[in-house]
């Protein structure tokens, strides 16, 4: 009896086990069953509007195709050709210009701008309203509007030439149109970076910057050395954002300058989409195109490194 009864609560035993074994493996697969059907329709749209795309163009960019009749796969040569474009090498120099020059400004002036406003007032806001608004109107509308105010018959040349002076090349002189394209993208992204940065100074704790004031800095010494770097991560981001956007630079300079005069304004965005894709050449732009996605994530991800190892040395 005794052997009978140890047998029988040995076997309940076993049944609980197995029952609550079972039961686990149900509520997994019922939580990752849930969990999938969730992330299913954005990888999904991920694999549709990125990935497939970018494969698509990996591969066009491999092929000698005009747009219209069969592509021909030709391996490297629209990447060797890259390197030995006359045109491709001067839009590289402008680009570089424009994203260099462009993001300092705009990180140097959001970020002084921003701590010019960053108390709470109607009148900051006013001001901070008023920075942000280029940012929301079309970069081609504003390229034409400033092509109507700097052009050769434009308000602030047609003003000038009432006291007997002649036109300022604002858009006709090389050096001068590249200063032009460069402070027109300039004004029309300030704003983005002047609403980052207020965003952040908010975040920044009151109790630091009152200590500092208690300790004797001043206002340059308590934004240098305790406000600016806490909010380094933000100032990273936008750094990132404004170098890639400035390389991919083109609307601005259809409206503003066409790429003249004598292509010292040619991005080289705007050669991609103005000079091969319109001369048939849907390969090598494909492959220009390629080649700018990869300067892009290279940026991204050399400017992030160094922000990274910055805040490691300050660590240790």
């Amino acid at each position: 009896m005794e052997l009978a009864e140890v047998t029988r609560s040995q076997a309940r035993s076993t049944g609980s086990r197995l029952g609550r074994s079972h039961s686990r493996r149900w509520a997994r697969f019922r939580a990752g069953a849930v969990t999938t059907g969730l992330l299913a329709p954005s990888v999904v749209l991920y694999t549709v509007m990125t990935i497939v795309p970018v494969g698509v163009a990996i591969y066009l960019s491999l092929t000698d195709w005009n747009g219209f009749s069969e592509a021909a796969f030709i391996g490297w040569d629209n990447y060797r050709h890259l390197f030995d474009d006359p045109n491709t090498q001067s839009a590289w120099y402008v680009t570089a210009i424009v994203a260099v020059s462009g993001t300092v400004l705009m990180i140097g002036g959001g970020l002084a701008y921003a701590l010019l406003l960053k108390q709470s007032s109607r009148t900051n806001s006013f001001f901070r309203a008023l920075a942000y608004y280029p940012h929301v109107i079309s970069a081609l509308i504003l390229g034409y509007l400033w092509s109507a105010i700097l052009g050769t018959n434009g308000a602030i040349n047609n003003t000038v030439a009432k006291f007997g002076m002649g036109p300022i090349g604002f858009l006709f002189e090389e050096k001068l149109a590249l200063i032009s394209l460069i402070g027109v993208i300039v004004w029309a992204g300030f704003g983005f970076n002047v609403v980052l940065f207020v965003a952040a100074l908010q975040t920044v704790p009151a109790e630091l910057v009152e200590a500092a004031a208690i300790d004797g800095a001043s206002r340059w010494q308590t934004n240098r050395r305790v406000v600016i770097p806490m909010i380094a991560p933000v100032v990273t981001v936008a750094t990132v954002l404004n170098l890639i956007g400035l390389i991919r630079t083109y609307d601005l300079v259809v409206s503003l300058t066409g790429g003249g005069p004598a292509g010292a304004t040619q991005t080289y965005a705007y050669v991609i989409l103005a000079r091969s894709f319109e001369g048939t050449k849907v390969g090598y732009a494909t492959a220009q195109a390629v080649f700018l996605m990869v300067v892009s994530a290279v940026l991204a991800l050399v400017v992030t490194a160094l922000r990274n190892r910055q805040d490691t040395d300050v660590a240790s």
